[in-house]
């Protein structure tokens, strides 16, 4: 059994705060089973975006109850690029979570599968 989007994401930010890294809902998407996508603000004017990973990936990471993967092949891309993704991805699911944080080392504290 899935961990329900909000339970995820309400520990995720957790882990975040506890890093001592600022994380938080931008969006928030279905209760349930929305999709999250997790956005790291470097502080340059760039950053990186991960979304849910293939189904497939989910044997290279074995007992994950999410995974995720790049989002876009350039990391980190401009902040540009990163919002024309996700308004694209909001149209196409409506009931989709951001969470946004904000580390200039980069620091996702996701599992992460090679996109």
């Amino acid at each position: 059994m899935r961990l329900k989007s909000a339970l995820w994401v309400a520990a995720y930010l957790r882990r975040c705060h506890v890093e001592g890294v600022n994380a938080v809902v931008r969006r928030r998407g279905a209760e349930e089973a929305g999709a999250v996508f997790v956005r790291i603000f470097r502080l340059d004017g760039t950053s990186d975006l991960f979304g849910p990973a293939p189904q497939s990936a989910f044997d290279a990471v074995p007992g994950a109850e999410r995974t995720f993967s790049p989002s876009l092949s350039e990391q980190p891309a401009l902040d540009a690029a990163i919002e024309a993704y996700l308004a694209r991805e909001i149209k196409f699911d409506p009931d989709l979570w951001i969470v946004e944080a904000e580390d200039r080392a980069g620091r996702n504290f996701l599992d992460v599968v090679a996109g």
